[in-house]
Order: structure tokens, then C-alpha cells, then sequence
């Protein structure tokens, strides 16, 4: 499908999509593969007095934006069902660009209480020591407390559909009515819950963001982020955060993303399945303190994810602890042979990284069995799962001999 336009690409199915979708046969070889363009500069115009020295539509300077730049955002609006999209160097960026260009001194944003550490630091500390923002941490389980959280200047909830590293699952349309009600704009970081699993723009958020390290790319070799939104609201990030901060995409980075993210649908289907079979595994072994997966009967928030992502999976992602002391969590680790300990996620191999009970910005906020034991962060990958089980099994086995 040569160049198919921004028309064309919502009318294609996702698996169609993310293998088309933002790709251009190149004008000057014929190769039929985007190529890296890695140009710092673009040739001007006869008259380049006249030129908008701001524009992202148009490449000029890589800062502002670049070809592969505006091609993997043209495939990522398309893939969430939002107008615009503005990519960025990481994820973290990316989640920094909201907060900074529809935050001022003065506000205030209610925000999940168990949240990515980076954000909880944002909020905890530097927004409102460094510019006046104010921030109420709120369990995002509990919409009587979210609404009890709104003031008369919130301009933003901002929540993660699960939340990193306790699972807990939020009410995205529930939450956008309490937004909308407050006349405050609803911020969701759907890192976890990529599409086409899940688009939170369809349940009346306004941004999304995704950390593309970690499912889209899917490969664990490139870093970047992105928001998706209305046309308007992607406008000023990129005025504000993208032109005048310069959390810009490389363009071999943005390639690599692009490539990546053409088998996403594929490795989502493989992963979700997989995880589900190990998180059952895990719920009957006598050897661990706990675990947590919005998939499994027992997670306090199970019927909302049954009924929020339609029957289609409950993400890869599961949180548990062997039970026993930091050491006793360190061994079975060190006794892993097909599971890598590493941080990130939504990897292609299946990751595990040991977290403390007391190693996070908030973590007094994290339920009681993670407070006690710490908890190891399961990321499920491609391999197969009987092999990721009997890989668990043997390091329980070693741990407790």
C-alpha cells in the first residue's frame, strides 16, 4: 500500500494498520520501507523569511520535527484513535510535555497514589516546590475519593490505566466524567495497555501517553514516548514541549520504533495469553506471599478489567513476592535461567527486577503485602510459557532447598 494517507489509515483494521500505517516508499530509491532519514536540517523554501520557524508540520529542523519523526506519528494517532500524536525521546518526556504545557502555578492535579516513580516525584516534590503545583495523591480505585479530591482549580487527573507496580486497574470512563465535570482535562498513561487492546481516548480521555520503550517497540534496543489527542491539544505540546524544551526523537530511534511496532498486534496476542497461563500457575504455588494480576478472580479489581478491556486480555504485566525476606527474593532471582533480571517491560524477552518494599517514591501508599515483602515486577515476553513456569518452578525449588 504505497503512502497511504491519514483518511486511509482509519479505515484499515489494526493488524493492516500497524504494518502500513505512517510507512512511505521512498521518492529517491524506490525502497519501499521508510528509510532513516538522519538530516539535522531540510531544505528551505525560495523564501524562507516567510516561514512559521515553530512549524512541526513540515520538516525543517529535526528539533521541530523530522520525516521518520512524522511518520511514526501519523502511524501512532492512527493505531489510538486520536487526531495528532507527538513523539518524544522517552517516555518520561512524554509524561513531562502534559504536565508542562497545560500546568501553571496555581493549579492543582489529582493523581493515582500508586504511580511511575518519575511522576510521583514530579508531583511529590519538584512541581510543587519548584512552581507552585499543587498534587493529591488519591486510590484511583475509589471514585468517591476522587471526586472528594477536586478543588475549584484542578486542571488535571491524571491516572494509569494499571497501575505501575501494583496492577490496580482504573476506571477510565468514570474517571472522564469526573474530569469533565470539573472542567479539568483527564490524563492517562496507557503504557501498560497498548492498543489495539485498549484506547482510553474512546472512554473520554483526552491525552494518552505511552512509554514506546516498552510495548510498541517491543524489542528493548530504542527509548521514546508519545501523546495522542485532539489536533488542538497536541498543537500546543508541540509548540510548548516539543520546539521551545527539545525532548525530540532521534530519527534512528523513531525508526526503530516504527519498525518495532509492526508486529505489536502479534506480540500482544502471544504475551496476553501467556501471561495469563503463568498468573494461574502462580495463584496455586504454596511458596509465594502473594500475587496480583487484573486477570486473576482475586484481584480487587477484577470485573472492571473484565468489563473496561471487552474479554480481550489483562495485560502482561504481574506483580508477586516469594514468601520470604529481601533475601529470600534476591536468591530466587539469582537462581532464574530463562527470565532475565532487568528493568523495562513489554520486552520480547520475559523480564523480572526486585523491588523493595521501601525502594519507591510512595510506596507507603502500596497495599500492605507489598509493604512487607517488597514485590518481584513480571513482564512477559514471547517466550513459551510452560518454559517461563518451569523456570519459576525450578528457581522456587533451588531457593528452598
Amino acid at each position: 500500500m504505497p503512502n497511504p494517507d491519514k483518511h486511509q489509515l482509519s479505515s484499515l483494521s489494526f493488524n493492516t494498520l500497524a504494518v502500513h500505517g505512517g510507512n512511505e516508499i521512498d521518492k529517491t530509491s524506490g525502497a519501499i520501507r521508510t528509510p532513516i532519514v538522519m538530516a539535522n536540517s531540510y531544505a528551505l523554501p525560495y523564501d524562507a523569511s516567510t516561514m512559521d520557524w515553530s512549524d512541526t508540520e513540515e520538516p525543517s529542523y529535526t528539533r521541530n520535527s523530522g520525516h521518520n519523526q512524522i511518520c511514526l506519528q501519523r502511524k501512532l494517532a492512527a493505531m489510538e484513535h486520536g487526531e495528532d500524536a507527538a513523539v518524544f525521546a522517552t517516555g518520561v518526556a512524554a509524561l513531562h510535555a502534559v504536565f508542562f504545557t497545560f500546568l501553571k502555578s496555581g493549579d492543582h492535579v489529582v493523581l493515582g497514589d500508586v504511580t511511575y516513580e518519575a511522576v510521583w516525584r514530579l508531583f511529590a516534590e519538584l512541581l510543587p516546590e519548584r512552581y507552585g503545583i499543587e498534587a493529591t495523591f488519591v486510590d484511583m480505585g475509589d471514585m468517591n475519593a476522587v471526586r472528594a479530591a477536586i478543588r475549584p482549580n484542578t486542571k488535571m487527573i491524571h491516572t494509569e490505566t494499571v497501575a505501575n507496580p501494583t496492577t490496580k486497574v482504573a476506571d477510565i470512563a468514570a474517571l472522564s466524567e469526573i474530569a469533565k465535570a470539573a472542567g479539568a482535562l483527564l490524563s492517562v498513561d496507557s503504557t501498560f495497555t497498548p492498543p489495539p487492546f485498549f484506547r482510553p481516548l474512546e472512554l473520554g480521555a483526552d491525552l494518552v501517553s505511552h512509554s514506546l520503550t516498552k510495548y510498541i517497540n517491543g524489542h528493548g534496543d530504542a527509548m521514546g514516548g508519545v501523546v495522542i489527542g485532539s489536533k488542538q491539544l497536541i498543537k500546543h505540546i508541540k509548540g510548548d514541549a516539543l520546539v521551545d524544551l527539545g525532548g525530540t526523537i532521534s530519527p534512528f530511534n523513531a525508526w526503530l520504533i516504527t519498525r518495532g511496532s509492526v508486529t505489536l498486534p502479534l506480540r500482544l496476542k502471544q504475551q496476553f495469553s501467556s501471561a495469563e497461563t503463568i498468573a494461574n500457575y502462580l495463584d496455586t504455588e504454596k511458596r509465594l506471599a502473594f500475587v496480583t494480576y487484573p486477570g486473576l478472580a482475586s484481584h480487587d479489581q477484577h470485573e472492571l478489567a473484565k468489563r473496561q478491556f471487552g474479554g480481550k486480555g489483562y495485560g502482561a504485566m504481574i506483580a508477586f513476592a516469594v514468601d520470604g525476606d529481601p533475601e529470600t527474593q534476591n536468591r530466587f532471582v539469582s537462581h532464574l535461567k530463562v527470565i532475565t533480571s532487568a528493568v523495562s517491560l513489554g520486552h520480547d524477552e520475559t523480564l523480572i527486577v526486585h523491588v523493595g518494599g521501601g525502594a519507591r517514591g510512595g510506596a507507603e501508599r502500596y497495599p500492605l503485602n507489598f509493604q512487607k515483602y517488597g514485590h518481584l515486577r513480571l513482564s512477559i515476553g514471547l517466550e513459551d510459557p510452560e518454559d517461563i513456569i518451569s523456570d519459576i518452578r525450578n528457581a522456587l525449588d533451588l531457593t528452598f532447598s
